[in-house]
């Protein structure tokens, strides 16, 4: 075992390395604070100092003591969980020696390890968008609601955002924006009802400020889903209080969650009171970027108490969306004085619940609250007083806690992917994991008319409305809960009609799925976006991202393909396939002179690039992705004729007819695609003609230019105009299909591409690529792993799997998490490093495990055979519930239910 020994000392940090050779002496390091430099640029100091040393452990010595970790210490008198950030720096478990001396080495190791991978921690007080981020990490959720992982204790403000989001529950407001009305629709902040503090002796109830805390720790314990935050307050009057607050959501009783508030008096003994509240005062304030838009959406029309229960109900402001939350304040203190408060702030907005009790020093005091939550969505609107009243009735903290550990226990079996040998990818691929449940749980009930929305239930950005992200969420949905994954679809469906009035508003037939969803299915695109660099309002025309009907089919198609929901497919997916593939019969065009079919007026994933550069025409023409799309989707018609049951009478029943089908196979065969004469495959029609960009200038003058779209305009010049992108373009269809589907499809339109076409292709996009978006990593991961430049694609995909927990775009985390990437990170951990692909007619075992990854272990459905797939970097173990035909190294193999099969590789 090789240690390294920490001392915290006033100046400095003494590090000894205990090399574990007795022959061999320990080395002794030094290395001072630099007092202008922040502690993790100090502590980035230390890992320079130790290159090249090997370790497998790090033990402080002199920690201080705290009962929420026993790894912190002061730096410069500073304190900072030294465990947290040293674990995160070097992958390796950090111990404190009195732990050490009490348990024994190796106990605190695997105690450290356990901890680690199972929980995201943050210490410390932070401000501004840092701690919106942190309370978007911490949401705790069910897929019905999302509620942030801010302090109980907060109102909205600079530092604070305690919002609360019920899933499709969209208000359209409209704003005049330089004589211009602008119409949005939002998924609504709702009332904040998990708002609790405390007074003492009748003063001030307490608010968050950074005078009166002395130290903060929050903690999600991913296996249970509660959130625990633990304060340590030093009050103006003297008085010391440890508050530790713990939030659950309910998983099974998805209208429910409850918080656990203690509170210790340290060094006082007298009154005690609790406040208790639900605030409908509240605004959407989470975007920055949106305040000058309207942000009011919600009015209270009531509020009523009884007993311990008090109620709050309103509505949507122009959707008219009823609602009414209750909530539940119990103590086990005979002592406790119980009162209810109606209209407490100045609005008349808020009802409140104080209770009063005796405390002593040293003793904890605990008080309950349970909510309750319903919208006329779910049930009449006559209904809402009842069925609250009935959830809080049934309701208690410790059943809604042991009903979130249930589902967890459950869930951890099923769908977890373990990793040996990497504590920190281990914990963000669980962390990633926990806020794909988060939300979505609820809808696998088949009662939630909704989907998942790009920022989850997390935050305001992007409106909250349904983006093309559901692909990307999708493969993991679909193998690991796929009840989810058929109401994602049902969302879509019950919205075909709407996309079918999109298509035929915009001269097109078929069905026109929008780039940005909401309540009813319409576009819910911005036409104007704020550029934060210029402060000036910028066209927006995203909406031309026609592609999204690509990806619904795409869903519809994986989803069938995975599950075998044949049910599923017969009565909606094939429906909606038809129809998208009716659209884009209406979008292609024929030039006569070559024959070729082109498709015009679109926009592909790259996001830079609207439209050509001086053009009268909008959008793009021969987008490749989606010249390439469209050719699968034409073929899966093709095929489904035969697999699909009684194809023939539902084609009769569709906008299609059988010379569509035949004009289908002539216009796959012949569609455009820019090629140049090295193979590369223009990302559009006249991509070659655009300029280079001196990305080099660029980031010598700026820095980070992810979003070098902004930066142009604010130049007074046009991203149009230049060969960059934002993120995966042209070699996207190699991440949702196999890359020799990919090179089938070109082939049968007539193309004849180089053998290292693929190779060449991905490093000329790479390097024109700023990766604007956090999808855009993941993606190049899994194209750079599949070409065999795997310490690239290591890099793509932890920067992907960081990227919302070190907010690496600079604040967008604290908008909501971004739930496509953290789908992504699981499917490629799963599809390429484990190799474990699904998207053939049988499921094929081909690892690429990553050498900083000993082993993975996880399950995976097909077809209704669960496989537990076991991967070494030399071994293969499979073993399924079901007889199944699977291909491993390239080789069949016949998995027989209970049998174990191993291999070697």
């Amino acid at each position: 075992m090789r240690t390294i020994s920490l001392k915290v000392m006033d100046e400095a940090l003494e590090i000894t390395n205990q090399t574990g050779n007795a022959n061999e002496a320990s080395k002794r390091l030094l290395i001072s604070y630099n007092p202008a430099q922040s502690i993790g640029a100090n502590l980035e100091n230390m890992r320079v100092r130790l290159a090249g040393i090997d370790f497998d452990v790090i033990v402080v010595v002199n920690p201080l003591t705290y009962s929420f970790s026993d790894t912190i210490v002061g730096i410069n008198h500073q304190r900072i969980d030294i465990g947290l950030a040293l674990t995160n720096m070097f992958n390796v478990p950090v111990v404190a020696l009195p732990t050490v001396r009490r348990v024994g080495l190796q106990a605190a190791i695997d105690a450290k390890k356990e901890a680690a991978c199972w929980h995201l921690d943050y210490y410390g007080q932070y401000d501004g968008k840092r701690n919106y981020g942190q309370e978007a990490m911490l949401t705790v959720g069910n897929g019905y609601f999302g509620l942030r992982g801010a302090y109980v204790e907060a109102h909205a403000d600079k530092n604070n955002y305690p919002g609360m989001y019920v899933a499709g529950l969209y208000n359209q407001t409209t704003t005049n924006i330089n004589g211009r009305d602008i119409t949005n629709e939002d998924l609504v902040n709702m009332p904040n009802a998990q708002f609790m503090t405390f007074g003492v002796d009748n003063a001030t109830p307490f608010k968050i400020q950074r005078r009166d805390i002395r130290d903060i720790y929050r903690s999600l314990d991913l296996r249970t889903g509660a959130l625990t935050t633990t304060m340590i307050i030093v009050l103006g009057t003297g008085h010391e209080l440890c508050v530790q607050t713990t939030k659950v959501a309910d998983m099974e009783h998805w209208h429910r969650f409850a918080i656990r508030y203690q509170v210790t008096p340290l060094n006082f003994s007298g009154s005690l009171q609790v406040y208790s509240g639900i605030d409908g005062g509240v605004r959407n304030t989470n975007v920055d970027r949106y305040q000058q838009f309207e942000t009011h959406h919600v009015d209270i029309s009531g509020m009523a108490s009884a007993g311990d229960q008090i109620t709050l109900a309103g509505q949507t402001t122009t959707s008219n969306i009823h609602f009414t939350i209750g909530s539940r304040l119990t103590t086990p203190n005979a002592d406790a004085d119980l009162r209810n408060h109606i209209k407490v702030n100045t609005t008349n907005t808020a009802i409140a619940q104080i209770a009063s009790i005796p405390v002593a020093t040293g003793q904890t005091y605990t008080f309950d609250k349970t909510v309750a939550l319903y919208t006329d969505r779910e049930c009449a609107s006559a209904e809402l007083d009842q069925h609250v009243t009935s959830e809080l009735n049934a309701a208690s903290f410790t059943d809604t806690a042991a009903s979130a550990k249930r589902f967890f226990t459950q869930l951890w079996t099923t769908s977890d992917t373990a990793i040996d040998g990497d504590i920190t990818s281990q914990k963000l691929l669980r962390v990633n994991t926990f806020h794909l449940f988060t939300s979505a749980t609820a809808l696998a009930s088949g009662q939630l008319d909704a989907s998942v929305g790009a920022r989850g239930l997390h935050g305001e950005a992007y409106r909250g409305h349904v983006f093309w992200d559901e692909m990307f969420v999708m493969p993991f949905y679909a193998a690991h809960y796929p009840a989810i994954a058929k109401q994602m679809l049902m969302y879509r469906y019950n919205r075909l009609g709407a996309a079918k009035d999109y298509a035929h508003d915009n001269g097109r037939q078929g069905a026109m799925y929008p780039w940005q969803s909401g309540s009813d299915g319409s576009e819910q695109s911005q036409s104007v976006h704020l550029n934060p660099i210029t402060n000036t309002w910028d066209p927006d025309n995203s909406r031309r991202q026609r592609h999204v009907s690509l990806a619904v089919a795409y869903d519809a198609w994986l989803y069938w393909h995975i599950t075998g929901d044949e049910e599923f497919m017969h009565n909606y997916g094939i429906v909606m396939i038809l129809a998208i593939a009716k659209f884009w019969l209406s979008m292609v065009t024929k030039d006569e002179a070559t024959g070729k079919y082109s498709i015009h007026r679109v926009m592909g994933p790259d996001e830079f690039h609207e439209g050509y550069p001086n053009a009268d025409e909008p959008g793009l023409t021969d987008n490749a992705y989606t010249n390439i799309g469209v050719a699968w989707l034409f073929r899966l018609v093709e095929q489904m004729q035969t697999k699909v049951h009684d194809f023939a009478t539902i084609l009769n029943q569709s906008d299609l007819c059988t010379s569509d089908l035949a004009q289908m196979t002539t216009i796959r065969h012949n569609l455009h695609l820019d090629i140049s004469e090295d193979g590369i495959i223009g990302q559009f029609s006249g991509y070659f003609k655009l300029p280079e960009l001196d990305f080099d200038q660029y980031r010598k003058q700026y820095g980070d230019i992810a979003r070098i779209d902004r930066i142009l305009k604010a130049e007074g010049k046009t991203p149009d105009a230049y060969q960059v992108t934002k993120q995966a373009d042209t070699l996207m269809a190699s991440f949702i299909l196999n890359q020799q589907d990919v090179a089938d499809l070109i082939a049968d339109m007539g193309y004849t591409l180089p053998d290292n076409y693929f190779e060449h292709n991905l490093h000329y996009y790479l390097a024109r690529t700023t990766h604007g978006s956090t999808l855009s990593r993941i993606v190049y991961a899994y194209l750079e792993r599949l070409a065999g430049y795997n310490s690239q694609s290591w890099q793509l995909y932890r920067q992907a799997l960081f990227s919302d927990y070190y907010d690496i775009q600079g604040g967008t985390t604290a908008e909501g998490i971004h739930l496509g990437v953290m789908g992504a990170t699981l499917d490629v951990a799963q599809r390429l490093f484990g190799g474990v692909n699904l998207l053939g007619d049988k499921p094929a075992i081909n690892p690429r495990l990553p050498k900083q990854w000993a082993g993975l272990h996880f399950n995976t459905t097909f077809q209704g055979a669960t496989l537990a797939c076991t991967i070494t970097h030399n071994t293969i173990t499979i073993t399924s519930d079901k007889d199944v035909a699977v291909t491993v190294l390239g080789k069949p193999v016949q998995l027989v239910a209970g049998n174990e099969f191993a291999t070697e590789y």
